[in-house]
């Protein structure tokens, strides 16, 4: 995969941040890289990052500030700039919207921007109600024609029996696999 557009719509599973930038510094060498910013992701201080801290970043990384706000990512479908579209993490807030064609948010206007060309959408999701309240999302994003998930397993079952996470490492070959209309396979994993 070398000189494509990628779209990388991040949400605020602020846990993972540190899991995402090697995988957008590995996209970003043969290809540019768009990020873009849910207004959470933008704006929150967390333990894990601050908001400005990521900010710079994910720019220093991509060479691009990133899109904030839904009147900069709309342009995203009628320029048709992207080849694909990655959101990670996906939460399951994200995963719910996406589900219900709902884009209050930066990266669920790029991402309703960017399908309307029948390009595909990667999903990276990250949250602890996947195996309970979001599987319903999960499972009618499945049938959606062009988008594609990041393969995924349960990250603590002993602890955490609802909670999934994306296998991170796999985002570059989800985006190869989804370039070609292909789910990476297994979708889902025996562990993480």
């Amino acid at each position: 995969m070398k000189g494509k557009t990628i779209g990388f719509g991040i949400t605020g599973s602020y846990c993972t941040f540190a899991t995402i930038l090697p995988q957008i510094s590995k996209l970003v060498k043969d290809n540019t890289v768009i990020p873009i910013f849910s207004a959470s992701v933008a704006n929150t201080d967390t333990r894990f990052y601050s908001a400005a801290d990521f900010f710079q970043d994910v720019m220093r990384l991509t060479g691009r500030a990133p899109i904030t706000s839904i009147v900069d990512a709309e342009p995203i479908g009628p320029s048709k700039i992207l080849d694909v579209m990655v959101i990670a993490p996906c939460t399951g807030n994200s995963l719910a919207k996406l589900a219900n064609s709902i884009t209050d948010t930066p990266v669920l206007m790029a991402a309703k921007a960017h399908i309307r060309n029948d390009r595909p959408l990667v999903l990276g999701v990250s949250t602890n109600d996947a195996l309970s309240g979001s599987a319903k999302n999960i499972g009618a994003l499945l049938n959606y024609r062009n988008v594609f998930f990041i393969p995924m397993a349960q990250d603590d079952p002993a602890k955490k029996t609802r909670s999934v996470v994306a296998d991170f490492s796999k985002t570059f070959d989800a985006c190869e696999a989804a370039l070609r209309g292909k789910q990476l396979q297994p979708v889902l994993c025996l562990g993480s």
